[in-house]
């Protein structure tokens, strides 16, 4: 038997075996062991002086000044966002945190508008700009190879609970990352995530007759890619819906 801590000080009876009863004394002791004022001390005084805060997509805040409408101002920017990236104080459930000293990095696609097009605010509260160059078809075949849970690794695990063993030959993977390169070129540039559309198109067949397919192993060569992806690559309207 065993009493947990409940809401306001109350107590909740709980009956549990003795292994499980083992691993609630451990973590009550455990929990006695820390300081939990000082660790919460701890992080903030390395949040305000060694955070690092990065702000994606910061182009969704841009304004077109060829249009009307509200300004960007009008939509919580300048209410919300500016006072944290200048500097000011925080509320958080661990205390007060000030921002003046956090490294705020800050970054967006700029595909439909340009950096100019930020209000005045921002732009001066991000001095350094870097540009980024776009993914070409060697940088599609790194993502495709390296990472530890690179798409053709997924693939490979969920085709292998159907019992089917995946095998990417390396100059298939080089003609995926140049249909990727090229449908990138073509449409809009989504980066990598062109990625997911490419392989989605490549083993859509495989992924829906998986469980009734007798033979256990499914080579990915170079003639399988073409004979799967030219055709959607060939046809521009259907490119535009599937790739």
């Amino acid at each position: 038997m065993s009493q947990m801590p409940g809401f306001k000080g109350r107590t909740k009876r709980r009956r549990v075996n003795v292994p499980d009863a083992l691993e609630i004394l451990k973590q009550q002791e455990a929990k006695k062991l820390i300081d939990h004022d000082k660790v919460h001390g701890d992080a903030v005084q390395r949040t305000e002086q060694a955070g690092i805060v990065f702000l994606d997509e910061i182009d969704k805040v841009s304004s077109d000044r060829s249009h009307g409408g509200p300004d960007v101002s009008r939509e919580g920017v300048q209410r919300d966002l500016l006072p944290i990236v200048e500097g000011s104080t925080v509320s958080t459930k661990y205390g007060s945190v000030k921002t003046d000293h956090i490294l705020f990095i800050a970054a967006g696609a700029f595909h439909a508008s340009k950096v100019a097009d930020l209000i005045p605010e921002l732009q001066g509260r991000f001095p350094i700009r870097v540009e980024l160059d776009s993914l070409e078809k060697e940088d599609f075949i790194k993502i495709l190879v390296e990472p530890k849970n690179a798409l053709t690794k997924q693939y490979q695990a969920l085709m292998a609970t159907e019992g089917i063993d995946v095998v990417f030959e390396p100059n298939a993977i080089e003609e995926l990352a140049g249909y990727a390169a090229e449908a990138n070129r073509r449409a809009e540039n989504i980066g990598a995530r062109r990625l997911y559309t490419i392989m989605e198109a490549l083993l859509e067949e495989l992924s829906y007759d998986a469980s009734e397919r007798a033979d256990s192993k499914f080579l990915v060569n170079v003639d399988y890619v073409k004979a799967t992806l030219d055709p959607i690559l060939a046809d521009q309207d259907l490119a535009k819906y599937i790739l």
